[in-house]
């Protein structure tokens, strides 16, 4: 949930102390690998929009950014299409499935100029939540 709460850009530090408090108390030792790389990109959110808040999930920042990192980006074939399309018909040359300095997996990318491009396919959506 914080995870689709910082994709939707909610800019309530409350919603994030709150939830992170929850499943710190709570969940912590129950959390799979999936939850718990969609909760290293919701505490990323945290620390780069309120670097300042004590985020209650901050200590868990490095395993959650290795169960991230051991998860093998699913480029749907519309991201695949949408690939060919800029690189032959717009000659736009980019890194498919680009892996950032803080692990995060960015669909399209140019780093040299900084530009990203997301593709939102169906693996893109949360199912059984």
């Amino acid at each position: 949930m914080a995870w689709a709460f910082a994709c939707v850009g909610w800019d309530r530090r409350q919603i994030f102390l709150e939830l992170g408090g929850a499943i710190a108390v709570e969940r912590l030792a129950d959390l799979n690998e999936a939850e718990k790389s969609q909760l290293y990109l919701a505490a990323l959110h945290v620390q780069i929009e309120w670097p300042d808040l004590n985020f209650p999930l901050s200590s868990h920042l490095e395993s959650f950014k290795a169960a991230y990192a051991r998860e093998e980006p699913r480029p749907s074939n519309l991201q695949r299409e949408v690939s060919t399309m800029l690189e032959l018909d717009l000659g736009w040359k980019h890194i498919f499935e680009y892996r950032t300095t803080e692990g995060i997996s960015l669909d399209l990318a140019e780093p040299e100029s900084k530009r990203a491009i997301e593709v939102d396919g169906p693996s893109h959506y949360l199912k059984e939540v």
